[in-house]
């Protein structure tokens, strides 16, 4: 098949090709009619002049029919591209009824017909820039000898808090949709030392926030005999390698998208900051915030923390009271854990939560009471920690976060094809 970034070239002037492709636009005058034509690498203007064949089957085209053109390449300053197409042939496979999408619609129509806005050149842009998020971070892990795991949807007990789990009949019984792999995966790094998988993750989020969604993308990470400082530097290597591949693939989308690379490149190649939970806080009252030691940070925080940044910047070792059971107690001050948050900049805040996982068996049964929850449905957990345990740590990565950030998007649903959140179930 031939596609349109093929053919944009001065040796195929004067040659004949054939594409398919969407009619992006149609303008029609008394002697002519310009199809503006659509495929997944970009634009072309086809032209058909009144008395040749196609004439009257191209004045039949509406915006957004799908058809197969053959014509004569020509080169054109004026046009998209610098060439066009003259029709000489044309087969419509279908033709559209009026579009109902037009410039000027609310963020919650175009939405509802997400179905059709897929088709726009910018919403393209960011799903091919996320397609190379995805697989830059595949090509990483593997890159670094890490074995790719599964874990279960279905699960019986919470990770990351009871307020934020589904609940699902499973035949009878109490089950949840998974909120992150990571207790599985604790079981599974004492054999293969170093994993990842790249799964959806669902948390019933009632926050209305930009940057919450109820189902999303999650890259985990599990690494055996790894402290909070490991960790950190994985993170920031895979962070590194992804941004280095969008800005060497998608050079085009990032144009179109009017992304500024400069802080990208910063990303490329300066290294990340790393600040402790009272670095952190000091900062934010410095940028006109009012934070008192120990109180947690959410998206507005974060986002005034991180505006004038030009590099993601850990927050390191919050106080034990704000993350959950299954991070290590620092052994030089109990009263906080061995964590780490990364940060992207530009106001954007966490796209990574991490850390030291707990080794010991009674701290980690102490942890799990303190929290209210229930020993008994962690026993299996616990077992991790009475046959030979080990030093582990690891991370998960909101990719959705990620290409919402890498993008400079306005809210995360714009990151992802078919978003949900708490007020959106369709299409």
């Amino acid at each position: 098949m031939v596609l349109i970034k093929d053919i944009l070239s001065p040796e195929n002037e004067g040659k004949t090709v054939s594409i398919k492709g969407f009619a992006n636009s149609v303008r029609k005058g008394k002697n002519n009619v310009f199809i503006m034509l659509r495929d997944p690498t970009g634009l072309i203007q086809c032209v058909s002049h009144t008395g040749e064949s196609p004439f009257e089957l191209t004045d039949t085209i509406t915006r957004e029919s799908s058809m197969g053109v053959e014509g004569t390449i020509k080169q054109d300053q004026r046009a998209e591209g610098g060439y066009e197409l003259h029709i000489g042939s044309i087969k419509i496979f279908g033709l559209a009824e009026p579009f109902p999408l037009k410039k000027g619609h609310n963020k919650v129509y175009l939405f509802d017909n997400r179905h059709l806005w897929f088709r726009s050149v910018r919403v393209t842009s960011i799903m091919k820039i996320r397609s190379t998020v995805f697989e830059s971070i595949h090509s990483f892990f593997k890159e670094n000898g890490f074995y790719e795991i599964q874990s279960p949807s279905f699960v019986g007990g919470s990770v990351e808090g009871g307020s934020t789990l589904f609940n699902v009949d499973y035949f009878g019984k109490k089950a949840y949709l998974t909120q992150s792999w990571q207790l599985y995966a604790e079981a599974m790094v004492d054999s293969l030392w170093k994993i990842y998988t790249v799964a959806p993750s669902f948390r019933a989020e009632k926050s209305r926030t930009w940057r919450h969604l109820t189902e999303f993308w999650h890259a985990e990470a599990e690494v055996a005999f790894a402290d909070n400082n490991d960790i950190m530097d994985i993170e920031e290597k895979l962070i590194k390698y992804v941004v280095k591949t969008v800005l060497e693939k998608n050079q085009r989308e990032l144009e179109i998208l009017k992304r500024d690379v400069k802080i990208l490149e910063n990303v490329v190649n300066k290294p990340f900051l790393r600040m402790r939970y009272e670095e952190i806080i000091d900062l934010a009252n410095k940028n006109g915030l009012k934070l008192e030691y120990g109180a947690d940070l959410g998206a507005d925080e974060e986002r005034v923390i991180t505006s004038k940044l030009e590099t993601p910047v850990f927050s390191m070792n919050y106080p034990i009271k704000l993350k959950p059971f299954y991070h290590k107690p620092d052994p030089s001050d109990p009263s906080h854990v061995l964590c780490n948050d990364l940060l992207a900049p530009e106001g954007y805040g966490e796209i990574v939560g991490a850390g030291q996982r707990v080794d010991d068996k009674e701290t980690l049964i102490k942890r799990i009471e303190e929290e209210g929850l229930d020993v008994k449905d962690y026993e299996w957990y616990i077992d991790l920690r009475r046959y030979g345990a080990i030093p582990h740590s690891g991370f998960g990565l909101g990719v959705d976060r990620l290409v919402m950030w890498i993008c400079k998007l306005p809210h995360i649903a714009y990151a992802v094809p078919f978003p949900r959140t708490m007020r959106r179930l369709k299409p």
